[in-house]
């Protein structure tokens, strides 16, 4: 494997030696599986320094469930959400932070406070000024795919050849980013694994994720809890999620994956240091 490179900030990870967890933080009352867990500030901060102390390698902060069927969030309410968490966490980790949005103004107020990715489930389709504004900031950024939207994307997805179509989707979200001035070492792509996707789509991403790669850059999956390992468990319990997820993070690794979102950072850091030491 060729060094596998992604800017943040001033720093830069060498994805192809050490994969990186990402640890889900959602300041939310209704995101799928820990709405309302963190949506108090004090308990958010505490659990993103947790987080670092069990091996996350970035925070992921969010104020807006994109769960299926979730109904937007303001702007102004989205900003009350998750600013005092990034301000405060920023004073108690040394991991970068990234934010979890789709609207620029909050991104930008997260830069402000101290995230340093901008990790958006739109890849910069729902604000046009999403893509200018990583660019002045040189930010990091996580171009997800998602057919659709929150509310309506799980009703009927389809695709002709779902492999295909997500890569080229990312092709050309890599050239729009570049042409609107995005320095290409500073993304990251994210195939968005049950974002207007079922069961069979999402399979067929995971078998083939190197299919997806676009100019050598990092991939991030977010399996972590999803409702479509309950299908394959065959359990209906939230905490039965957790055994597919690790087998997945393990797994998805040796398949080319380098940045794992998840909920338990623990266990999935474990799994990814194992794998990372035998391959």
């Amino acid at each position: 494997m060729t060094n596998r490179l992604w800017k943040i900030g001033d720093r830069t990870a060498d994805l192809s030696r050490r994969g990186m967890i990402m640890g889900v933080l959602n300041v939310t009352p209704d995101s799928f599986s820990d709405g309302n867990e963190f949506f108090e500030p004090g308990a958010a901060v505490e659990q993103g320094a947790q987080m670092e102390l069990e091996g996350a390698d970035i925070i992921d902060v969010g104020g807006e469930s994109t769960r299926p069927g979730a109904e937007p969030v303001s702007v102004d309410e989205e900003l009350r959400r998750v600013i005092p968490v990034i301000e405060k966490l920023r004073a108690k980790v040394s991991i970068p932070i990234s934010i979890d949005t789709s609207k620029a103004r909050v991104a930008s107020a997260a830069l402000d406070a101290g995230a340093a990715i901008i990790n958006d489930v739109t890849s910069g389709r729902a604000d046009k000024e999403m893509f200018s504004l990583a660019a002045t900031r040189k930010t990091a950024v996580v171009l997800m795919h998602m057919q659709g939207e929150p509310r309506t994307m799980q009703k009927n997805p389809h695709y002709g050849d779902v492999v295909h179509e997500v890569a080229d989707f990312f092709r050309q979200q890599y050239s729009r980013a570049v042409e609107c001035g995005i320095d290409p070492m500073t993304l990251a792509f994210d195939p968005g694994i049950g974002f207007g996707k079922t069961l069979e789509h999402n399979l067929s991403l995971l078998k083939n994720l190197e299919q997806l790669r676009v100019h050598d850059r990092p991939l991030v999956v977010g399996v972590s809890r999803k409702s479509f390992l309950e299908k394959l468990a065959g359990s209906n319990e939230v905490r039965d999620r957790l055994a597919p997820t690790v087998a997945l993070t393990a797994i998805l690794r040796a398949r080319g994956a380098d940045v794992f979102r998840v909920h338990d950072v623990k266990e999935n850091a474990a799994a990814l240091r194992i794998v990372e030491r035998v391959s």
